[in-house]
């Protein structure tokens, strides 16, 4: 099957064949068809399957087919994601793929100064892709009405409510008309995602293109045991010994990120981190700098890996291993998109083998564990708890993520 089986008009084919692709990956041959007809979609996706261009085509395609003058572009699409990093990307689509069309877009989120904001939505706008706490704020200033707002885009729903956002959420949702078509998409299928879309969908269809929770097929899973002392000097080994032009590496905190990052300097590896605490300005500099290749490794928190779209990116590293299991399958799928091959190797000490356990039994598989020579665990290290983690559910106000008690979880070997 080829895109132009899909119902999408010559402007929109001539956008994506621009961009080199012939045909729709699984994602897009369910959810295209689907969205065109009008019907409300609950989409089961991992990263890197395409579902950005899942939703981004067909909305594309049913505000051209409506031939109404507008005056001043009402805002009739609203594409909601957790992150700003996903919020430039899903606004960097709708750009590419709505070049040859006159639709207006704009791209909203926290970090930034908000008056150009302002200014751009004066002028008009067709799409708006948002973060949910400036989309508030921009409601309680009075400068967004979402009252013609025709199609709402979810994105990542599940990453939404793990930060918390479910309030924000409901207060968006009360302020859009109540017909509309709504579009859920989620990497995971938890109870509170099935409670959201039984209050926000009509009849959907179910779309699922992979397992839930199931870690990218394409992506070759790796655990290296090593002493919590010595996970910089492996990680510096690896990638002097094999040469990495490009790794994104994990850590759990924000402090571990800029500590980690600036020990790789003093080893002569050029890395950067990147992480909620940084200034958008630094963030998206980083994100190209690493994009460019004029630095190596990107050390990155998972809020603001969220949205992170590298294509061929070939090594993924889990530097410390997450407290929530999903976040080992978000973190793993930015390696092996869009069919490539990639890696994914998991720095794992004997504080982290609960984490692993819990991991290894939502993927349903045991992670290849190879020892790296020189660096042998020793056996007379015991586990300590781990501090620092992002709850599963986090409750305490916009976006933020609180720390994780510390859990006695003390693993002997």
């Amino acid at each position: 099957m080829s895109f132009n089986n899909l119902g999408l008009c010559k402007p929109i084919l001539q956008a994506i064949a621009e961009q080199g692709y012939t045909e729709p990956t699984p994602i897009q041959k369910q959810a295209i068809p689907t969205i065109l007809n009008k019907k409300d979609v609950l989409a089961g996706a991992q990263t890197g399957t395409g579902k950005t261009a899942g939703f981004t085509l067909p909305l594309l395609q049913l505000l051209s087919e409506d031939t109404r003058a507008h005056s001043k572009s009402p805002i009739r699409a609203l594409i909601v994601t957790p992150t700003r990093e996903l919020a430039a990307q899903v606004g960097e689509n709708v750009a590419i793929y709505g070049k040859h069309l006159p639709f207006k877009s704009a791209v909203i989120f926290g970090g930034v100064k908000i008056n150009p904001q302002i200014s751009t939505l004066r002028k008009g706008v067709d799409i708006l892709i948002a973060t949910p706490g400036r989309l508030l704020d921009h409601v309680s200033q009075k400068t967004i009405d979402l009252s013609k707002v025709e199609y709402l885009i979810l994105d990542e729903a599940d990453r939404m409510l793990d930060m918390g956002f479910i309030h924000d959420i409901k207060k968006i949702l009360a302020l859009l008309p109540k017909k509309r078509q709504n579009l859920l998409f989620s990497a995971t299928y938890s109870e509170d995602i099935k409670k959201l879309s039984n209050k926000l969908l009509n009849d959907p269809v179910l779309i699922e293109v992979a397992k839930s929770n199931a870690s990218a097929q394409s992506v070759q899973q790796v655990i290296h045991p090593v002493d919590k002392a010595r996970k910089r000097e492996l990680l510096t080994h690896l990638i002097q010994e094999g040469k990495w032009k490009q790794v994104l590496v994990f850590t759990r905190t924000k402090h571990g990120a800029n500590r980690l990052s600036g020990q790789l300097e003093k080893d002569g590896i050029a890395a950067a981190a990147i992480h909620g605490n940084k200034s958008q300005n630094a963030r998206t500099k980083a994100l190209a700098d690493f994009k460019a290749g004029a630095i190596r490794v990107l050390v990155a928190t998972d809020i603001a890996a969220r949205g992170i779209d590298i294509d061929q990116l070939p090594h993924v590293v889990n530097f410390e291993l997450p407290n929530v299991s999903e976040d080992y399958v978000h973190r793993i799928g930015r390696t092996g998109r869009a069919g490539n091959e990639g890696e994914a190797m998991s720095l794992v000490c004997v504080d982290e083998l609960e984490l692993l356990a819990n991991i290894e039994k939502l993927i349903g598989r045991k992670i290849t564990n190879v020892k790296v020579p020189g660096f042998r665990v020793d056996p007379l290290i015991e586990a300590e708890p781990i501090q620092n983690g992002r709850q599963k559910n986090a409750k305490q106000g916009r976006g933020r993520r609180p720390s994780r008690g510390a859990k006695n979880m003390r693993m002997h070997r």
